[in-house]
Formats: structure tokens, C-alpha cells, sequence
């Protein structure tokens, strides 16, 4: 089973995120679920969400507490709570941001991990650019598709465009395309590095 943790804020798209992922999962015949954990219900108060895909029938029904891959909706939150709780150094993260890790001062820390799994992506900015808002949660999944293959960009299309119709489906698509694109083009350039 793979697990995904979503942390983000009230009203970027945290668990919607998580539902097209699920469905995305869905599409391509694998078994997927998707839901959120709320505190303070209020927009900007942070929020986490979770997404579980596997082969098999999925019978847990409780919080992710030892994640897969982590997807970082809003940077604010990474020295105000502990995302990284659970994660082995084997995880995935992405981060929506466009700074890099030593700039964020999570090189050190995750210095055990591999660094080919570990990435940030200006979800943001591609949101700003493709939508004209600031909402970076379908941006990720195609950010997230490229990471880790643990579903297709196609698929993520497909959910997004279920999501949202018509010509916002579309920008929403051509922004996580964008962040696909990156995060491939990331992975590229490190594979260079680390055989040079």
C-alpha cells in the first residue's frame, strides 16, 4: 500500500487534492481512498488530508500516520508543525514552493533521506500563471505523478477534469502538466549530477 499525507491550509484544495488522487488511482484500476483530518474548520487554519492506493482492497480506515510521500501545499507550515512525523527516509516529498531545501533549512535535516525523492515545485506561480489563482493542489498532483509513477499524468487529467469543468478543468491540466514537466526536468538534472 502506498500512503500520501496532504498538510496544507483551509482553502487551498487539501482535501480535494486527495480525492483526485484517489480517483486518479480509481481510473487506472488500482483500489484508492481518500479523506481528511479537520481541527479548527476555518479558512487558513491548517488541514490535512489522505489518500491510501493499493492493489488490494483497503480495509484501514485510520490516519496516515506513517506516510509514503508528504505533499506540502503551504511552506508556512513547515516550522509550525510536524509534517515529517512518520516518514522513513525511503518517503517522497514535494513541497509547493520555489525555493530549494538548504533555502527552506531542511537540507540538514533530511540529509538521511534521498535526495532524488525530495523536491520543491512553484505550484503556486504555475497556479498564478495557467488559472489566475493561487490554488496549488491540482499543480502538485502532476508534480506528484511525476515523483513517484504511483499514477500517470493521464490519469490526473482525467480527475481533474471530472473536478472541474470545462475551460477550468483545462487551466487546472495545463498546470499540472507545467509542474509535471518541472519536477521531470528536476529528476533529469539530478541523474546528471549524480553521475558526473
Amino acid at each position: 500500500m502506498f500512503q500520501i499525507r496532504f498538510h496544507g491550509r483551509g482553502g487551498q484544495g487539501v482535501v480535494t487534492a486527495a480525492e483526485m488522487l484517489s480517483v486518479a488511482a480509481f481510473n487506472e484500476g488500482k483500489f484508492s481512498q481518500a479523506f481528511p483530518s479537520f481541527g479548527s474548520e476555518r479558512t487558513g487554519a491548517p488541514v490535512v488530508s489522505f489518500c491510501r492506493i493499493d492493489d488490494r482492497p483497503i480495509r484501514s480506515r485510520e490516519p496516515v500516520i506513517n506516510p509514503d510521500a508528504l505533499i506540502i501545499q503551504d511552506v508556512t507550515l513547515i516550522h509550525q508543525v510536524d509534517l515529517f512525523a512518520g516518514l522513513s527516509s525511503e518517503g517522497y516529498v514535494l513541497i509547493n514552493t520555489s525555493k530549494s531545501l538548504d533555502e527552506l533549512g531542511l537540507g540538514d535535516y533530511l540529509s538521511t533521506f534521498h535526495r532524488e525523492r525530495l523536491l520543491t515545485c512553484p505550484a503556486t506561480e504555475l497556479a498564478l500563471e495557467h488559472l489566475g489563482r493561487p490554488l496549488p493542489n491540482a499543480v502538485l498532483l502532476g508534480g506528484f505523478a511525476a515523483l513517484t509513477s504511483q499514477v500517470t499524468l493521464g490519469s490526473i487529467a482525467t480527475a481533474i477534469r471530472e473536478r472541474f469543468i470545462g475551460a477550468t478543468g483545462e487551466r487546472n491540466v495545463a498546470a499540472a502538466t507545467a509542474a509535471y514537466q518541472l519536477v521531470v526536468k528536476a529528476e533529469q538534472e539530478f541523474d546528471r549530477a549524480a553521475t558526473n
